[in-house]
């Protein structure tokens, strides 16, 4: 069994989306010195609509992307996704085949934070449970058991010290993108959510934020 945070971010801010910075190895860096901390055996870096392999001590590197649809978010997680997305032009059923073709998994991260990909007839491969957001975690799980899919775990990392509050459990032999692929495929995965006092207190400033930023 082995432990694999989801959805990462190598950056504090949504800045320059779309585009890599000169800051992302600094933060993927700290991230994995933080996902090593928690006990994680690996991390997917999903930054938002693009891709810059990793190689970091200690903790192997999932690639994956996150693309921003025309309904939403999507994490694209396996050994090939798009280098490159363009915000706003694919929809929800493009990037799935799109993921699909690249021998990907398609997940619909937060799924109740501003977001009607789940609305639409793709044919996703899992259903995130969020670390930020675990007042959606039993509609999360109702919404993966319509779709016939499992749900993971992620903690849409952006600060370093967030890794690890949502994370998936991957049943496998060997740890591999194609692996988890193959387990998320086959429903051998289960999602983890950190759910003790600090995480509901940062729950509550998350809220703050995404309710400020029109989010919510």
């Amino acid at each position: 069994m082995y432990a694999v945070d989801l959805h990462c971010h190598t950056r504090f801010f949504h800045a320059r989306a779309g585009e890599p910075t000169p800051f992302d190895p600094v933060g993927a860096r700290l991230l994995a010195r933080y996902a090593r901390r928690r006990g994680l055996d690996a991390v997917a870096l999903t930054n938002h609509d693009y891709y810059e392999p990793f190689f970091l001590e200690g903790v192997l590197v999932i690639p994956g992307i996150e693309i921003s649809t025309t309904r939403g978010h999507l994490l694209v997680v396996g050994p090939d996704p798009p280098r490159r997305t363009t915000p706003g032009e694919l929809t929800p059923e493009d990037a799935v085949a799109l993921a699909h073709d690249r021998d990907c998994v398609a997940i619909i991260p937060h799924p109740f934070r501003h977001s009607t990909v789940r609305r639409s007839d793709a044919p996703f491969d899992a259903v995130e449970c969020n670390g930020k957001h675990p007042e959606t975690h039993g509609r999360a799980r109702a919404l993966a058991n319509r779709l016939g899919c499992p749900t993971v775990g992620g903690s849409d990392a952006h600060f370093p010290f967030e890794v690890g509050r949502g994370y998936t459990e991957i049943e496998a032999e060997e740890l591999t993108a194609e692996a988890v692929v193959d387990a998320v495929r086959e429903g051998r995965v289960r999602a983890v959510v950190d759910d003790g006092r600090g995480a509901r207190t940062m729950h509550r400033l998350y809220d703050v934020v995404h309710r400020v930023r029109g989010h919510r």
